[in-house]
């Protein structure tokens, strides 16, 4: 019996989804794109020079890009050892639960619901209820925001009102921001939690958490951010494998993601540093037979959306790094993929995710191409190397 780690880079697409323009992402390609402006010395904050990603480009990223987009990828030149492809998408979304779902066997059945980008953004019922559950006269923000943004702009009123700043995004989501100190983390998340069915009836993909501490012009947000997302509409991998009796491991927000359905244990820390730990840890002491499913959310959240090139640029080379360790430590037999989730080209226009495919990286069995596949093919394949019951949609590429 063999292991399997499905490790999630979020946000590390690869350019040429076939449907991009319909999302308004025509020509977007995260990982091409900040090739392309380190290799011209565009990028060269904290770094200098064309992208270094040694582990991955051996397992085949630089050719699952040409092979995605046609873009070319200066400085991921390296003759592929792994086996490599790419995926792409049904699911009509370009957001976390759609792609993590989908890699688990389980595309999106519905159109998720999206809050129109106006002021204010959310019906006078959904603020009501907001304000019932909190216990307070009336929400901060009720718009389209970044993170960052909005509690630098709202986070003094927030402390002095005690109302929740609540926004959103492109993504089907409603996040609200409160003060750790002034208002409590415990409130917070009962007030998401309490939300999310009212949320999911209407086909909110997730209530947010969005914890902060601080004082005026130094807020910032913490670790204890909570998402309580919609359950997937089927059994995904990880049920597949709790109810083959196999241990399952979910590290960063994949709890989250799936609602916490068909998992074993759950491995969180505050940044993704600390999730590559727990990486290192399973890839010592996991059970044979056992899934690790991993998100690395950093990529997304703190470069991405604020498309800095240069600070994704540096955690790619950065968790490289982390991938070169965790690769020393498998064992014969095993199996991990690196994959994503959507893209969120750095240079792109805007702050949201952009439509891409998804590069798809395997160490442990053998080196070839896989072509271009979908991402329910990743589920299956992971299936078909735990010996796990044919489920799902996809088709193994092992």
């Amino acid at each position: 019996m063999t292991r399997a780690f499905l490790i999630v880079m979020d946000s590390v697409g690869c350019g040429g989804a076939p449907d991009a323009a319909d999302f308004g992402d025509a020509g977007s390609n995260t990982l091409g794109h900040i090739a392309a402006d380190c290799a011209a010395g565009r990028a060269d904050i904290g770094r200098n020079g064309p992208l270094r990603l040694p582990n991955l480009d051996a397992l085949g990223l630089g050719a699952a890009i040409r092979l995605a987009s046609g873009d070319p990828t200066p400085g991921l030149d390296a003759t592929p050892t792994g086996l490599w492809g790419a995926a792409t998408e049904i699911s009509r979304g370009k957001d976390t639960p759609s792609g993590h779902w989908e890699l688990a066997g389980v595309p999106v059945p519905w159109e998720w619901h999206y809050f129109p980008d106006t002021h204010p953004a959310f019906p006078p019922e959904l603020v009501a209820e907001v304000c019932r559950i909190a216990g307070v006269d009336g929400i901060l923000g009720n718009c389209h925001a970044s993170g960052t943004e909005i509690i630098d702009r709202l986070g003094a009123e927030h402390v002095r009102t005690g109302w929740p700043i609540c926004y959103t995004s492109a993504d089907s989501v409603f996040q609200i921001a409160a003060h750790e100190g002034t208002f409590g983390l415990d409130r917070l998340i009962h007030l998401c939690q309490t939300l999310a069915p009212t949320l999911h009836a209407i086909k909110v993909g997730r209530a947010i958490a969005r914890p902060f501490i601080g004082t005026e012009g130094v807020f910032l947000r913490t670790g204890n951010r909570r998402d309580f997302a919609i359950a997937p509409p089927a059994p995904t991998l990880l049920d597949w494998a709790t109810e083959a009796g196999r241990a399952t491991h979910a590290i960063g927000k994949i709890g989250d993601i799936f609602s916490h359905r068909g998992i074993g244990k759950l491995w969180k820390s505050k940044d993704d540093a600390g999730l590559s730990e727990h990486l290192m840890t399973l890839a010592d002491t996991a059970a044979e037979g056992s899934l690790t499913f991993a998100n690395f959310v950093e990529f997304d959240t703190n470069f991405g959306h604020r498309r800095d090139v240069a600070g994704y640029a540096r955690q790619l080379e950065w968790f490289d790094g982390r991938v070169g360790a965790f690769l020393s430590r498998l064992r014969p037999g095993d199996l991990a993929i690196f994959t994503a989730d959507h893209g969120n080209d750095p240079t792109y226009k805007g702050t949201e995710h952009t439509r891409e495919r998804v590069p798809v990286l395997c160490a442990g069995v053998g080196s070839g191409t896989i072509g271009l596949r979908g991402f329910t093919d990743v589920a299956a394949s992971v299936a078909a190397h735990l010996g796990l019951p044919e489920r799902g949609q996809g088709e193994s590429f092992l």
